[in-house]
């Protein structure tokens, strides 16, 4: 089982290859794939060194599975090659989300739906995975008709050049800026560019990609995402009318029974989700579970996880295994 790891020096590709050592996936080599500036260089791996390569040594190296976290461009120009040399390709970039011949994969929700023909298979965007993980249970149960979502994303969502923008600014040091303004003691309403509409990239990825892995258009989404200064995971408010009506209890009870979610929400005892502890943790966690008292059938919930593990590696490494358990 070679397994290529494209983007292995990034911040997502370097937990990419965490997880994969600790959830013993079983690897009998890995490749780690970086840019030419990288090739040569070292990364260790269950103790041991393993060279980076190239793109295209990579590919001759015919890997089984290679997952990438390099960019949308790269995706676009090398996750058809190496499907091409009968390699199944899982892609962290937006690259091939919304296109209609490729699979957006939540495993917890649609991993059944892997075939041997797909060779690319899309991970969804970080803030769409836990808000998704969240809203299943509830849309099987009482069937959304429109959700309102809030994001508090933190900046190693951007990468590693706005974590050191935040770090820089919190010690007063005169450095690069990745955002247009200082986001340490700031919220910055602006995640990814401005469309024609008026909304974010990333807005637009949160009503899109749920409709998609839910294989559902008959609810709709309207997301306003922020930037804030964390240095890691993204929190969400979330606003969900429904069709039916529920039981608070029930709502507490289905989500706590759902794979990959830890229900948070003793308002008596403050216990509530915050990235502070869902920090390295691959679950998503839910609490502030209230009515919403001016609407009938809806319902609040603050959604919260680590978005370079479950938002990202870990579920790009959860599609991988379920391909090589159940798919290969």
């Amino acid at each position: 089982m070679k397994v290529a790891v494209v983007g292995a020096t990034g911040m997502v590709g370097t937990i990419m290859m965490k997880l994969l050592e600790e959830r013993s996936f079983p690897v009998t080599e890995l490749i780690p794939v970086a840019s030419e500036k990288s090739v040569g260089k070292s990364v260790i791996f269950k103790g041991k060194n393993h060279k980076i390569v190239g793109l295209e040594t990579a590919v001759e190296m015919r890997p089984k599975i290679a997952i990438f976290s390099a960019g949308g461009g790269v995706s676009l120009d090398w996750a058809p090659k190496f499907a091409a040399a009968d390699c199944v390709v899982i892609d962290n970039s937006s690259a091939w989300r919304m296109d209609p011949t490729k699979k957006l994969v939540v495993p917890e929700i649609n991993a059944n739906t892997i075939t041997l023909e797909d060779k690319i298979i899309a991970n969804p965007n970080c803030s769409t995975i836990q808000l998704v993980l969240a809203l299943a249970p509830l849309h099987k149960a009482y069937k959304m008709s429109r959700v309102i979502v809030s994001t508090y994303q933190s900046v190693s969502g951007t990468g590693v050049k706005a974590v050191q923008q935040m770090e820089n600014e919190i010690q007063g040091i005169k450095g690069p800026m990745v955002y247009p303004y200082p986001i340490f003691k700031n919220a910055l309403p602006h995640c990814d560019v401005f469309l024609e509409n008026g909304y974010t990239k990333e807005e637009m990825k949160l009503a899109k990609e749920p409709q998609k892995i839910l294989n559902d258009n008959s609810f709709s989404i309207s997301a306003t995402a922020v930037r804030i200064p964390t240095a890691g995971g993204h929190s969400e408010s979330v606003n969900v009318e429904f069709e039916m009506d529920f039981k608070l209890n029930e709502v507490r009870s289905l989500l706590n029974n759902s794979p990959g979610i830890t229900v948070q929400d003793t308002p008596e005892t403050n216990t509530y989700p915050m990235p502070l502890y869902a920090h390295k943790k691959d679950d998503v966690f839910v609490g502030r579970i209230r009515r919403d008292e001016s609407i009938p059938n809806a319902l609040n919930m603050w959604v919260v996880t680590d978005n370079l593990r479950k938002g990202a590696a870990t579920n790009a490494v959860q599609i991988a295994e379920h391909v090589v358990t159940h798919v290969l």
